[in-house]
């Protein structure tokens, strides 16, 4: 019975993009999706197989994931280590808390040109953009879920002899596990929104790339296939952030 449910819990999440796609392309036999507007399934599935069959594909999914993940881990390092100094420490909280607010009310995406001048077009600004756009989740629930730690809890573990990293492993950390992986869930969708903005008017490689090179020669499938690409990965990157959050917050499921 258990297997049963797990099961149902891994297929259930597929099934509304299942039935998207089953319409998707049933209205493209039919006509009513005109192919000069969306291109069925079948055959964004067949331009996948001929890109991967030259490398074009694997190449250019490969660099777009190198992007994301060492923006990830750049600015999920930086914004979880803000957010755990300000939280614990009064001092850096009011040395660094208020410069950061005032940096996370740039739209971060606005400083593409700028950021194309300071780096141009090579690996450095894409990651750079994708490092700054996850950052400030990461930090906003650290902060927030290391001050929202319940005091009496910080209280008793005291009065049972912990303190500095005992303290801090055993009752603090733990209190603000919750709101830390949804910052890092939150911020796994910001990685990707950047990645798809800063890949398709900066760079000569890449996802994006590849949609806005199809764009000059119309061909939609390939349009449609990078964006189902980016879709996939998001979908993906939120289970995976799921899967952690059950492991690490087993006593909350």
């Amino acid at each position: 019975m258990d297997r049963i449910k797990g099961s149902m819990k891994q297929i259930v999440p597929w099934v509304v993009p299942f039935l998207l796609l089953i319409c998707w392309q049933v209205f493209s036999w039919m006509g009513i999706i005109p192919e000069k507007i969306l291109p069925a399934p079948s055959d964004v599935f067949q331009a996948g197989l001929s890109l991967l069959g030259t490398g074009e594909l694997y190449e250019h999914v490969s660099i777009s994931l190198w992007r994301a993940l060492a923006g990830f881990l750049i600015g999920g390092v930086i914004g979880f280590l803000f957010g755990l100094f300000n939280g614990i420490s009064k001092y850096s909280d009011l040395l660094f808390d208020t410069s950061i607010q005032m940096l996370r009310n740039i739209p971060h995406l606005a400083l593409i040109p700028l950021v194309i001048l300071w780096f141009g077009i090579d690996e450095t600004s894409k990651i750079f953009l994708v490092a700054l756009g996850v950052m400030f989740p990461v930090y906003i629930n650290t902060y927030h879920g290391i001050k929202s730690v319940d005091k009496k809890l910080i209280e008793m573990g005291r009065a049972y002899g912990l303190k500095g990293k005992s303290l801090f492993f055993s009752v603090i950390f733990p209190g603000a596990l919750s709101s830390i992986l949804v910052g890092i869930r939150f911020s796994l969708g910001v990685m990707w929104l950047t990645l798809i903005v800063a890949e398709t008017i900066s760079t000569d490689s890449g996802i994006g790339y590849m949609a806005m090179n199809a764009r000059e020669f119309m061909q939609m499938d390939v349009i449609v296939l990078s964006i189902v690409i980016y879709a996939l990965f998001g979908k993906l990157s939120d289970m995976i952030a799921r899967y952690f959050e059950k492991k690490l917050l087993h006593w909350n499921t």
